[in-house]
């Protein structure tokens, strides 16, 4: 990967969540690892352009990484177990997984949501809509719990 690389994904990055049009207080920083396309001055000048922070991970410590490097893992658990014949069905694949990670799975250190949930700022009404339905759900078993103890009492008597 290059400098040129990282910039055309940043740039993608960028115009995908808005923030190329809109002022913001706080940029997005890059937080990467410190591989030849990290460290390069072509890239340094890139982000002192777009005024964007650059964070590196320590050498050698791959936990500075970690939420891409478990996406990684994740990826590979389920791309390596079948065969691909051609380019094309191989990246149609990442695509595949890509979107289900993204938005169907749900992720237990994002509240049990998606992460698209998150991005899009409906995780907290799902969160509400959840809470709603378990007091509901509650209710409702404690209804039946009473009706259960009377109807068997009325049994007894």
């Amino acid at each position: 990967m290059s400098s040129r690389d990282v910039s055309d994904t940043l740039d993608d990055a960028l115009r995908f969540t808005g923030l190329n049009q809109v002022k913001v207080k706080h940029k997005p920083r890059l937080l990467s690892d410190n591989g030849p396309s990290y460290i390069s001055s072509e890239l340094a000048k890139y982000l002192d352009e777009r005024d964007m922070s650059h964070t590196r991970g320590r050498p050698y410590h791959p936990q500075t990484q970690g939420k891409i490097e478990r996406w990684h893992r994740s990826l590979k658990n389920q791309i390596l177990l079948e065969n691909y014949y051609f380019p094309g069905e191989l990246e149609g694949r990442v695509r595949q997984f890509d979107d289900y990670y993204n938005h169907k799975r749900y992720h237990e250190s994002l509240n049990n949501l998606t992460p698209a949930d998150v991005f899009y700022g409906s995780g907290q009404s799902i969160l509400d809509k959840r809470e709603k339905i378990k007091l509901q759900t509650l209710a409702r078993r404690r209804q039946m719990y009473y009706d259960n103890r009377a109807k068997n009492s009325n049994l007894m008597s």
